[in-house]
């Protein structure tokens, strides 16, 4: 039989991470010294601890190790484990490489672009959400607001319930910018079901992977906020993947001072 501190030696484990993985059931001692309290181990049990310690290594949590060693010697299901693992692990690894170009690219555009710390530009996924939905053609992009009286005028009688959180947008579907006529769609996303209006469509939207930046403040910032996200785009080796929109998280419906305005500029991407 072995005293911790041997054992602590030879399996070049601390004793303090000993006693704690006795506290915990993962490794208990062969025995406990019933008079003086020490714990004696026996070298059998230096390969178990070799197995935590190499489960360890691969990033298993202390819970997880116990499940495994149940079923170690069980090769289909330690396979199963450690695949899963590896999974996790590659994901994990994207996310690292995703983070490691955004800095890069940051730094590269710092004292070049002026817009690329006033601008952060995010990538994120928008939910799958049930919408009330108007477009139309209309004389241009300030008439935005009579797309917005129809919707609240129609919706009106049905009670219609906000959903939570209730994104409310502005889609371009124009592949230019014009001038006028633009094609343009409101959503605002709803709980429950209803009945089509004369002009309001209740819809369902897929999750949109999207390109955004937010700011506060007037319309007028939106060029520079375009060319924020055109170039984040382009540095993080991603593609244009649909038509831009604008979600309002504070709009002229709530305020008529246009500094206190907070718009999301939107662009769908993919990875290329």
């Amino acid at each position: 039989m072995l005293k911790i501190g041997e054992f602590s030696k030879l399996s070049r484990i601390s004793i303090r991470m000993l006693r704690h993985y006795d506290e915990i059931g993962l490794l208990m001692p062969e025995m406990i010294d019933d008079f003086t309290g020490y714990r004696y181990y026996s070298e059998a049990q230096l390969p178990i601890v070799n197995r935590i310690t190499a489960l360890k290594d691969m990033g298993f949590s202390l819970a997880m190790i116990a499940e495994i060693l149940e079923s170690y010697t069980d090769q289909e299901a330690l396979k199963k484990y450690l695949i899963i693992k590896q999974r996790e692990v590659c994901e994990k690894q994207e996310e690292v490489g995703r983070m490691l170009r955004l800095l890069e690219t940051t730094i590269n555009r710092l004292g070049k672009d002026e817009a690329v710390m006033k601008y952060n530009v995010t990538l994120k996924e928008l939910p799958k959400r049930t919408v009330a939905s108007v477009r139309q053609v209309i004389p241009s992009y300030k008439a935005e607001g009579m797309l917005w009286g129809i919707l609240m005028e129609e919706c009106g009688p049905l009670n219609v319930q906000a959903d939570d959180p209730c994104y409310t947008l502005a889609i371009f579907h124009d592949a230019e910018h014009k001038e006028s006529n633009v094609d343009v769609e409101i959503q605002k996303s709803v709980k429950g079901t209803y009945p089509n209006t004369e002009h309001v469509i209740f819809k369902t939207v897929e999750p949109i992977l999207m390109a955004s930046a937010t700011y506060k403040g007037s319309y007028d910032q939106i060029n520079e906020v375009n060319e924020a996200v055109a170039n984040w785009v382009r540095d993080n080796d991603y593609a244009f993947d649909g038509v831009s929109f604008c979600i309002y998280h504070v709009s002229p419906y709530e305020t008529q001072n246009p500094d206190e305005l907070v718009t999301e500029v939107c662009y769908p991407v993919r990875k290329k």
